[in-house]
């Protein structure tokens, strides 16, 4: 009701009001010149007389010039358009032009014009000394007068149509309704709904390279907003619209694809999520190193679509959603874009964690495994601030396990205590603290639960490592008194951050480690007094 409300207001904005003003304007201007004379000149024939008045030279000729008027206006018209016109599809997407064609409102409107032209050629060629039409005269004059008064209205019309976020709402609402079903055959609404799906990643792939931020926003959401209608409403669908028809099978991102592949993609139904998350594939790909607040984007939607998978049950697109942002992570490891990996696994961890609550055992385990992988890639890659990242998110991914009362705790406390394998050189062991902290966390978490069993696993892990590390571990830990970080950043929080409840834990964890480990931290507080 709102949005219909909205609509019919920018309407009588557009059109009405502003006609309804010049019109306005333009009766009393020439209502109060027109009385002018009368008061001056004393009482004359009057308009109407004139008009009626069966003296056709001076209407003929007056008539004459209308049609001069009213092509120029026409040509107006049509150059204006036509040069923004140009422009739109230029600079984001050539669907512009057809979208512009297929609107009913542009073709009214330059029909006026054109049916305004030829009517004004006919009427001077009507009237004459022996033949006055006074209907024709008329609505010559009010044609005449009315495209010229819409003129202005039109240009605002057509600078609204054209607008990009106009123009990226227009292509996503089109594609929709092709997806959910039309008059059309399903090979043509394939074909139409493809079309759109690419047209929306050129759109948000031309504005990253003019570094428009605002419009590339717009198409990545309304890509997402495409994937999570249609995932609520595709269940009752044709189940001809989900086979990969000649029309996609020669589409460039199916048809590199091997024959078992495509065969996955029909059987599951996905050939549209597949498609939306390859475009989002594209669009990180240009954005890594270059607008990095679109690939960031770009992981937040995928995760909303993954979400949306979990609330409809639909295993196959949660498993495509993962595939992808695996993906993403290979991307930004390969090209060594540390800011980009940390926002990715931030939204990858909520998924995981939606996941989780969802009740998807195999499937949390799975996304486990995946972050001690890229976490342990990183590491080998030089990159340590990621392995530090992936071993937080999973210590974060481990507490909410135990909230929930997740069956496979034991399996996820495994998989998280397996990323700091046994470094190969010295950098990498260096690198591996960041790791053994957030293991250190999670048992001050378990001990605070009441979980002393799940807290000793971690202490068994770690009861051979050094002292002197596990020392300068427990200090660093302790010396971070605020649990916001000093820059901005999405998380806000400080990784080593511990609240005052679990500080006391940490003494109690660091306790297991028996005497050497006590007397070490004695002789460190002698040298400090």
């Amino acid at each position: 009701m709102v949005p219909r409300m909205t609509e019919q207001l920018n309407r009588r904005r557009v059109w009405l009001y502003p006609v309804l003003l010049l019109g306005g304007v333009a009766t009393g201007w020439f209502i109060l010149l027109l009385t002018l004379d009368t008061l001056w000149g004393g009482a004359g024939p009057g308009l109407a007389s004139a008009l009626t008045a069966r003296a056709g030279s001076h209407i003929q000729n007056a008539l004459g010039n209308l049609p001069e008027v009213v092509v120029a206006v026409l040509g107006i018209a049509i150059t204006v358009v036509s040069i923004i016109l140009q422009l739109s599809a230029t600079r984001y997407t050539p669907r512009v032009t057809e979208m512009f064609f297929r609107d009913r409102t542009n073709l009214l409107v330059l029909g006026f014009f054109v049916v305004t032209s030829i009517h004004c050629i006919w009427a001077t060629f009507t009237v004459h000394d022996h033949f006055f039409p006074h209907i024709l005269v008329v609505s010559t004059i009010v044609m005449m007068t009315g495209a010229i008064l819409v003129l202005i209205p039109y240009f605002i019309y057509v600078f609204a149509f054209l607008e990009p976020e106009r123009v990226v709402a227009r292509l996503q609402k089109q594609s929709l309704a092709e997806a959910l079903g039309s008059r059309s055959s399903i090979p043509l609404r394939q074909a139409h709904v493809l079309q759109s799906i690419e047209q929306l990643a050129d759109v948000a792939v031309n504005a990253i390279a003019q570094k428009d931020r605002i419009i590339a926003s717009r198409s990545v959401d309304a890509l997402r907003d495409l994937a999570n209608s249609y995932i609520t409403a595709k269940g009752g669908l044709d189940a001809r619209f989900f086979a990969l028809s000649e029309g996609l099978r020669k589409n460039p991102d199916f048809v590199v694809m091997a024959s078992d592949r495509l065969t996955e993609i029909e059987s599951s139904r996905t050939w549209l999520e597949w498609k939306v998350l390859r475009q989002f594939q594209t669009i990180f790909n240009e954005s890594i190193n270059r607008m990095r607040d679109i690939g960031q984007l770009v992981a937040i939607n995928g995760r909303y679509i993954g979400e949306q998978a979990l609330a409809h049950d639909d295993r196959a697109v949660l498993q495509l959603t993962i595939k992808f942002f695996n993906t993403f992570m290979r991307t930004t490891l390969n090209s060594r874009d540390v800011r980009t990996a940390y926002n990715v696994l931030h939204q990858y961890r909520q998924l995981a964690e939606a996941t989780l609550k969802a009740g998807w055992n195999v499937e949390v385990l799975n996304l486990a495994k995946h972050f001690k992988y890229y976490g342990q890639t990183a590491n080998q890659m030089g990159l340590p601030f990621v392995t530090e990242t992936a071993a937080n998110d999973l210590c974060q991914l481990c507490e909410v396990a135990h909230d929930e009362g997740f069956e496979d705790e034991a399996a996820l406390l495994d998989t998280f205590l397996d990323v700091d394998k046994i470094p190969e050189t010295d950098e990498e062991d260096k690198a591996l603290r960041g790791v053994r902290k957030a293991q250190v966390k999670l048992a001050t978490y378990y001990l605070k639960q009441g979980s002393e069993s799940l807290a000793r696993r971690i202490f068994e892990d770690m009861e051979h490592e050094r002292g002197e590390r596990l020392l300068n571990i427990r200090d660093e830990m302790l010396e971070v008194k605020d649990r916001d970080f000093w820059e901005i950043n999405d998380r806000g929080v400080n990784f080593d951050y511990l609240e005052s409840s679990r500080r006391k834990e940490l003494e109690r964890f660091y306790g297991w480690f028996g005497h050497r480990f006590t007397k070490r931290t004695e002789e460190k507080q002698t040298i400090k007094k």
